[in-house]
């Protein structure tokens, strides 16, 4: 839950500021997706329909419906004793471009909705071109607002805030290579850790065969990210173009990642294009977490947490996306497509040890690792 919400608002920015390469507005098109991700005792799975129109050469407005229902018996579930649950999580997008001359502006607003958790990001974007169309700088801020509920806990509500600023820039280097850069500051200040989510820690410090007690994660009510990602793309003689990247994240928690990215893409037999990719993401633990800590916390600015995703771990994703395009000899519409993407993802954790699993000492759990599929099929019309 909390991982989604941290990116709500980068994913909406990145939106308002996708054209950053060419000042022209988007396509106008019309999107049905069905998504569904399988991994970890998690499902998630729901359609998804956009719809984006043009008006005047000047302004495109799009909206977007989005439908996740969450199934999940995790090792986190399993190992704390609790049942397995399910919950549908549904959101709503509006946005519009605004082109003026070489400029273009954008805004954006994206609301979502689940029993226990509400959230609202607004975005702002604005890029512009120079030198004869070439470069293209752009700027945008989003701001995410956030209620956080407990089931069960009728006196539970915290809030979150959240500011995402960026700045990037896309240079064309060569007739055939573009270059990208990217940079993100994010602040997040509130409740930001998960109400269900506890730590462990040994019941006897001095016999770990005694076994651990659970109690409550205690977060910091504020964190500051920074990142940066630069990408570079050729195009090859033969159809075909070849990708890379890297980016660094680190914030004041202790995080440091780094996330690098290789891609290939190929037109095939006119109608048929063959995306694959590969990723490689690698992070260090925040300082306040720990597998198993040795007491429990007396003092509520003793930070502690046991979320696998501020542990130490790696992840490997490799992709398939195989898209069909043909024209459409109707008067409402010019093209059809048809896509299938498939992610298939290895999550490695170095020091998060699987509790499931019976018959260890404390502190001697086998390390947890498992592998996710996510599927996508898109149909989209483009007019």
């Amino acid at each position: 839950m909390a991982a989604t919400r941290y990116w709500l608002a980068a994913a909406l920015l990145g939106l308002c500021c996708a054209n950053a390469q060419a000042t022209v507005l988007p396509e106008e098109r019309a999107d049905a997706m069905y998504h569904r991700y399988d991994g970890g005792g998690i499902t998630v799975d729901g359609p998804s329909l956009l719809v984006r129109k043009n008006f005047k050469e000047t302004v495109s407005v799009s909206g977007n419906y989005y439908v996740d229902n969450i199934s999940s018996a995790s090792v986190d579930v399993v190992a704390s004793g609790a049942s397995a649950y399910t919950e549908e999580r549904t959101e709503y997008s509006l946005a519009a471009d605004y082109l003026y001359g070489r400029s273009l502006f954008s805004a954006g607003m994206t609301v979502s909705d689940e029993n226990d958790y509400e959230a609202s990001t607004f975005a702002l974007g604005v890029s512009q071109d120079f030198f004869g169309d070439l470069t293209t700088l752009s700027f945008g801020y989003a701001l995410g607002q956030d209620d956080v509920f407990q089931n069960g806990n009728d006196d539970f509500a915290e809030s979150i805030d959240r500011h995402n600023f960026r700045v990037g820039l896309s240079q064309i280097l060569t007739p055939r290579m573009v270059m990208d850069f990217n940079y993100e500051l994010i602040t997040d200040e509130g409740y930001l850790n998960n109400p269900y989510r506890s730590y462990r820690y040994l019941s006897d410090p001095n016999d770990p065969a005694a076994g651990y007690q659970f109690a409550q994660e205690v977060y910091p009510h504020t964190r500051t990210s920074d990142a940066a990602g630069l990408r570079l793309r050729y195009h090859l003689p033969w159809r075909a173009a070849v990708g890379g990247s890297y980016r660094f994240f680190t914030d004041d928690w202790g995080i440091d990642a780094n996330t690098f990215q290789l891609t290939y893409t190929h037109v095939l037999y006119e109608n048929w294009t063959l995306d694959l990719k590969y990723r490689w993401y690698a992070q260090s633990q925040a300082d306040f977490y720990q597998d198993l800590f040795t007491n429990p916390s007396q003092d509520e600015k003793d930070y502690r947490a046991r979320d696998k995703e501020l542990s130490e771990f790696q992840d490997q994703t490799y992709s398939l996306y195989l898209s069909w395009e043909r024209p459409l000899a109707v008067r409402f519409a010019d093209r059809a497509r048809v896509s299938f993407q498939y992610d298939w993802i290895q999550f490695d954790y170095d020091n998060f040890r699987d509790l499931t699993q019976t018959g260890f000492t404390t502190g001697e759990e086998p390390l947890y690792d498992f592998d996710a599929s996510v599927y996508k099929v898109i149909f989209t019309v483009l007019y």
